[in-house]
């Protein structure tokens, strides 16, 4: 069963089928970074920003100054110590739990990784990056990746650093499930054929929320994108740097865009990878969605049927997702054996399968082998898939990631849906965007249904008026970023820069474009943004 709006680096939803590790949980594959700067905003250039709800208005931008009551987490000193890999340090950050009351004896602790700049040349602070997700650990992306894989130039002048945001992983996680209850919610039927089988998809959601509100209930009304944001500004004080310097990656960079609504005149560098459109409600972002991953299905179509293991046939796209669609019809009839008796791979975790591959056009070797196994009644390699992309490892165990992007999610927008009816509804719309993914993936977007917290914020635009240049990048075959919200953001910032990849998978940065990389390199190293409008 998917998670709605889960945006997730690519190295974390393939890492567990041994290729690349390039994220960590929600955006690009790639390095990511930010630096001080004070630059004028560059002019706007063409594109229409998607309109906000009526009503709906971004939370006003932070006073200049500290508010004297969150002085002491801005003056706090971190106490750093070696941890995971060579050459990483941690620690822990005090924020309050409730910005509203904060001092009020309910403070949460943040966890900070960093890798100190080595040189040579001069060192330009810290660089903070978010994989995304909501959910994704950043710590496991520093050190898996960021803190080793970004470009030389970049990790010998930035400390790299980053932080798993309130509610997730180290920092007071969200939890809701055992292990034996989430491989059965991942099993639920998401494509329900009849009201019995609706009923049982909505006792699933609700069994979720349950749990999440049992294990969680003092984290769940303060895990929002908006105090994630305001995390970030303690934690850019308490590195010494006056400006944020930052790389987000898919949702990281709807947290980054929040960040410079609240904070505009603390933006140094930002890159905003695989951009989300803050000024569109839940409904319009799951149908997006959907879209952009029947746009990277069929770009898979392609060059699948021109490959001699095609198992979908050497057809049209549209044959050959005629054969993916007969392929998931027949394992919700009957799953075929996956190695693991419990888990029998059936329709949802087949779907999960293949969209975990859908992120990066690396894995549709992989994802072409699965399907071959599949066929021939054994299902362990897309299982393989969907473990990855859920984040359970081989003892059963799950991350929090499901759990926080649930939590995230139901709190930054009121529910795409109030119940089935509302899902039957949209179904055409949601089956236009892809005949393929289109039923499960509207079912799926009742999960905030049954949430037990009330939504906090809503869709607005983002202007962050009066900051510095902010590049947003754009792949226009990404599955879960639409190019088009790339756009829409960009044409929304007051100092926005568009970069375009015109190329397949989930972001940009870092994933084989010489053309992206070094104008986002040279952005990072002397504060020179790309010229807005600039393809790849």
């Amino acid at each position: 069963m998917d998670t709605s709006r889960l945006l997730r680096t690519t190295g974390t939803v393939i890492a567990a089928a041994g290729l690349l590790l390039s994220g960590c949980t929600s955006g690009s594959s790639g390095p990511r970074a930010a630096a001080s700067s004070s630059g004028a905003a560059s002019p706007k250039g063409p594109g229409t920003a998607t309109g906000a709800s009526p009503g709906a208005s971004a939370e006003a931008p932070e006073p200049t100054a500290t508010p004297a009551a969150l002085a002491p987490y801005y003056a706090q000193k971190l106490k750093w110590r070696d941890c995971g890999a060579p050459g990483f340090q941690c620690s822990t950050m005090k924020a309050p739990l409730d910005y509203a009351h904060p001092g009020n004896g309910q403070d949460i602790e943040i966890a900070v990784s960093r890798k100190v700049a080595t040189g040579p040349g001069k060192r330009l602070g810290s660089l903070l990056v978010n994989p995304g997700g909501p959910g994704g650990s950043g710590i496991g992306y520093l050190q898996a990746y960021a803190g080793i894989g970004y470009p030389a130039p970049v990790r010998a002048q930035y400390d790299m650093v980053s932080f798993d945001p309130r509610g997730v992983a180290r920092s007071a996680p969200v939890d809701c499930l055992t292990g034996p209850r989430m491989d059965a919610f991942t099993q639920v039927d998401q494509t329900p054929d009849d009201a019995a089988e609706q009923a049982k998809l909505a006792t699933a959601f609700k069994e979720f929320a349950a749990g999440c509100a049992e294990k969680s209930s003092r984290m769940l009304p303060h895990v929002s994108t908006v105090e994630a944001a305001k995390d970030m500004d303690v934690l850019r004080a308490v590195l010494g740097d006056e400006k944020l310097t930052y790389v987000g990656a898919s949702y990281g960079t709807f947290l980054g865009a929040t960040y410079a609504d609240l904070f505009p005149s603390r933006v140094g560098r930002l890159v905003l990878d695989g951009a989300m459109d803050p000024a569109r409600p839940a409904l319009e972002l799951n149908r997006d969605q959907t879209e952009g991953f029947e746009t990277a299905f069929r770009s898979f179509a392609q060059d699948c049927a021109k490959q001699p293991d095609c198992p979908l046939g050497h057809g049209s796209p549209d044959e050959v997702a005629a054969q993916l669609k007969e392929f998931f019809r027949k394992v919700d009839a009957q799953p075929v054996a996956s190695g693991d008796a419990a888990r029998p791979l059936g329709e949802s975790l087949a779907t999960t399968g293949v969209i975990a591959a859908l992120y990066d056009q690396a894995a549709w070797p992989q994802l072409r082998e699965a399907l071959q196994s599949a066929l021939n009644g054994e299902g362990a390699g897309l299982l393989a898939l969907a473990d990855s992309y859920y984040e359970r490892d081989a003892n059963g165990k799950y991350a929090n990631l499901m759990y926080a992007n649930a939590a995230v999610n139901c709190l930054d927008q009121p529910p795409a849906f109030a119940g089935p009816q509302d899902v039957e509804k949209a179904l055409p719309s949601f089956e236009k965007a892809s005949p393929v993914f289109g039923a499960g993936l509207a079912w799926a977007s009742l999960n905030c249904a049954y949430w037990p917290v009330k939504a906090t914020g809503t869709a607005h635009r983002a202007q962050a008026k009066g900051a510095a240049p902010i590049v947003v990048v754009g792949t226009v075959r990404d599955p879960a970023t639409p190019y088009k919200w790339a756009q829409a953001l960009a044409s929304q910032l007051d100092s926005g820069v568009l970069l375009t990849y015109d190329g397949d998978g989930h972001t940009a940065y870092g994933r084989g474009s010489d053309c992206i990389d070094t104008a986002i390199n040279q952005y990072l190293l002397d504060g020179t943004p790309p010229q807005n409008g600039k393809k790849c």
